[in-house]
């Protein structure tokens, strides 16, 4: 998936600095002391971008580098991506590496985590969204954190519970109709990855009207649909130039219907 073009990538670019002292803690189980943002371009013969990149010391005095990569795609060629990371960052930084791989799609991910030759034994740390229990997310005073809600494990509450109770948290977590617009709409770009849109949607319409009048306008309603139909065009565009997925699997990930995906698959070739 192409990072500049994502609007899930986006997401996390916004807010990654709000969530990451709750994820370090709750998800990843490291209690930092101290943490001093690391330049994220690791340039050597060629040139890679992390997520995130921090050097970390921890409470038991370990320092070490703490390396992120938010993944959507079940990409089969992740371990030599994280290798190569690895590599390049233990030589620059001379530092324990720790790397770990946030999966936000949905299913279980099937990509390798472990490379063995004969000389060299990599694994890095693989934690799927959809693994970890939504209440997690919706106990922090953060609203970026709450927001991630929706990609977690709804423990057999339906969707409309859960959304309820984000749409809840939010609002009582955001201070400011501009910031309470803000955390809403990327909970919408959100529920896409869940096929979600819809529900939010219908479910969400009073808690719209709460903070925004203006979106009670139809034609503000035309405009989301709209925005939201373009969307999912870039990250089915995306999918088609960066994957080799069939248009099924392109359309399965995205949530939309194959027609959809050929429509993108036809434009794609006549921009060409």
């Amino acid at each position: 998936m192409g990072k500049q073009a994502s609007q899930y990538d986006k997401i996390f670019k916004e807010n990654i600095e709000a969530v990451i002292p709750s994820l370090m803690q709750n998800i990843l189980g490291i209690t930092a002391v101290s943490s001093e943002e690391l330049p994220d371009d690791i340039q050597h013969t060629k040139e890679r971008k992390p997520d995130v990149l921090k050097k970390i010391t921890d409470i038991e005095g370990r320092t070490f580098v703490l390396h992120i990569e938010f993944q959507l795609v079940d990409e089969q060629e992740m371990v030599y991506r994280m290798a190569d990371y690895h590599i390049m960052l233990a030589r620059k930084y001379k530092l324990p590496i720790r790397q770990h791989v946030l999966f936000l799609g949905s299913g279980i991910p099937k990509m390798e985590t472990q490379y063995e030759s004969e000389l060299m034994n990599y694994r890095f740390l693989l934690i799927a969204f959809n693994d970890l229990d939504y209440h997690t997310f919706l106990k922090s005073d953060q609203p970026e954190e709450v927001i991630l809600g929706i990609l977690a494990n709804f423990i057999g509450e339906s969707p409309e519970t859960v959304l309820h109770q984000i749409i809840q948290r939010v609002e009582e977590t955001t201070q400011g109709d501009l910031a309470l617009k803000r955390y809403f709409s990327q909970l919408r770009v959100l529920a896409q990855l869940r096929n979600l849109g819809q529900t939010l949607r219908d479910l969400a319409m009073d808690s719209i009207a709460k903070f925004v009048s203006v979106e009670k306008d139809a034609a503000y309603m035309i405009g989301q649909d709209k925005a939201r139909e373009q969307e999912q065009a870039k990250f089915v565009n995306n999918l088609l130039t960066e994957t080799d997925f069939s248009v099924e699997r392109v359309a399965k990930i995205a949530g939309v219907s194959i027609e959809f995906v050929q429509q993108v698959q036809q434009k794609l070739k006549s921009d060409k």
